[in-house]
């Protein structure tokens, strides 16, 4: 049944199909994101121990485990600098204003809370004041308390984040990158970013360049290892493309599921690519060499399917099965690997079985016609209509 796909209605229809998962797909990995799009540790589940404890913890209190830090620059002896505080305190307001921010704390708190102690405790006192000699005493005893440096030209603003989603990291960082703009000299830097999120943002960043890259050298490999192997665009056109409609798919899924690109999931879509290669050359050289003898298409695939296509189909279950078991692993992350993981595997030996002879179809003839052998007990089909 399955070497039917190589007949013109059958083949139609698979690569319409095939286009149709394609477009949707498409459309629907727009959504896709970098970085963690959960609260809390992203390799647990929601409902473990640490997660809840995490999620009271930002609920009752001003402050969490997701911290972010603004580290502030300024030359020897400047940073209790009215002008650098006031702009500090300025960015603290911004943050504090922005969706996803708890709270912050920086020298400019420091200065205005001990200034505020100095005053019987008057909250009108509780501002960044001018006065140079009492800025200069507030950094001696800051120093003391590891506010600011030794030497007084670096403190850090610390910004306490209600969680490290990615849509949380890249807000926060664009406010601070805009405020930096603005305010930036050539002596005094607001510069990002320290803290375990402000670690995370960067390796987002970093994530978001390397899968465009990675995807663009993986298939340029492929594609180049096909043209060398095959000497023929089209045999690179019927083992790629399969593989690229499974990477969209795969991309797509990782959108409706809610999992983003991070470091721990950018090689998925490389592992797949790398595991569906070996089925697509493995039935396209099956297919190659009894289209060579001048079988038909049908007839040539369906001997492909009795030798390596039955192969492809084993070792594709087998390997999707295999990883499908992490499904059940109270670890969100081997969960979550588990199901792209089985997808790609079983999708890409789909696409080898059924997309790949339905484009061979089209783009792949036989070179010779070679006649039926007699006197032998053995027929090889001809070169008949497809």
């Amino acid at each position: 049944q399955v070497g039917s796909v190589t007949r013109r209605p059958y083949a139609i229809t698979v690569i319409v199909l095939a286009f149709i998962l394609f477009g949707g797909a498409s459309y629907v990995r727009t959504g896709l994101e970098v970085g963690d799009l959960d609260t809390g540790a992203p390799e647990l589940r929601p409902d473990s121990r640490y997660n809840k404890d995490n999620d009271y913890i930002i609920n009752h209190y001003s402050t969490s485990s997701d911290m972010l830090v603004v580290m502030v620059e300024t030359p020897t002896d400047q940073c209790a600098d009215y002008e650098t505080l006031a702009n500090s305190d300025r960015l603290q307001w911004q943050l504090q204003n922005t969706p996803g921010v708890q709270s912050s704390y920086s020298m400019a708190d420091f200065s205005k809370n001990y200034l505020s102690g100095m005053s019987e405790g008057s909250l009108k006192w509780m501002v960044v004041t001018r006065d140079n000699s009492f800025l200069e005493y507030s950094s001696v005893v800051a120093t003391r308390e590891g506010v600011v440096n030794t030497v007084c030209s670096f403190f850090p603003i610390k910004v306490y984040l209600k969680d490290h989603k990615a849509d949380t990291l890249k807000t926060v960082v664009a406010v601070v990158e805009k405020f930096a703009r603005e305010v930036n000299t050539d002596d005094v830097r607001f510069l990002l970013a320290a803290g375990n999120s402000g670690i995370e943002a960067a390796t987002n960043i970093e994530v978001e360049r390397a899968h465009k890259l990675i995807t663009l050298v993986v298939y340029a490999v492929v594609v180049l290892v096909c043209l060398l192997t095959f000497r023929s665009w089209r045999a690179a056109v019927c083992i790629v493309l399969p593989l690229y409609i499974t990477s969209v798919l795969c991309e797509a899924l990782m959108t409706w599921l809610g999992i983003g690109i991070k470091v721990a999931t950018l090689p998925v879509i490389a592992v797949g690519v790398g595991i569906g290669i070996d089925y697509g050359i493995y039935i396209y050289n099956k297919l190659k060499y009894y289209l060579d003898q001048g079988w038909n298409i049908h007839d040539a695939y369906g001997e492909a399917l009795k030798t390596t296509g039955r192969a492809v189909g084993f070792t594709g279950l087998t390997l999707g099965v295999g990883v499908a078991t992490w499904v059940f692993s109270p670890i969100k992350f081997q969960a979550d690997m588990g199901i792209l993981l089985t997808f790609m595997f079983v999708w890409n030996m789909v696409g080898a079985l059924l997309v790949l002879p339905a484009l061979a179809r089209f783009l792949v003839k036989p070179e010779k016609v070679v006649e039926p052998e007699t006197g032998s007990g053995h027929c090889r089909p001809v070169n008949g209509n497809f």
